[in-house]
């Protein structure tokens, strides 16, 4: 028998797939992709063509892990977001390709999107 939490990451999972044969990151555009778990925000900026990640953020950053005590997770998520664009920015990335990874586009996932948008980076 099948849960269902194992049927929504299925279905995520198949999405996910579905997303990645159409957004592929390359030198001139890296791929930010987002991943939730049930505590924490994850962000990172890849480089599909040399399979390499260029920039990390996470709600479990030095930085940032002090800063996100007490904070919603969709506040913790927009830390995350500017976190990620101010990182981008000292490594001279200015625009990306957005992978929502199976995900839909509200709540978390779009906080670390707008946050991103508003330090500078452009998708």
């Amino acid at each position: 028998m099948i849960s269902n939490l194992e049927k929504k990451t299925r279905k995520r999972l198949k999405r996910k797939r579905s997303i990645r044969k159409r957004v592929i990151g390359s030198t001139e555009r890296p791929r930010l992709t987002v991943y939730r778990s049930l505590h924490h925000t994850y962000a990172q900026i890849i480089d599909d063509s040399s399979g390499k990640t260029l920039v990390t953020a996470s709600t479990l950053d030095k930085e940032l892990k002090e800063q996100v005590k007490g904070l919603k997770k969709v506040q913790a998520a927009e830390k995350v977001g500017e976190l990620l664009a101010e990182r981008c920015g000292k490594q001279s990335i200015a625009k990306v390709v957005f992978d929502r990874n199976g995900y839909a586009f509200k709540g978390r996932v779009a906080q670390v999107a707008t946050a991103a948008r508003k330090k500078g980076l452009s998708f």
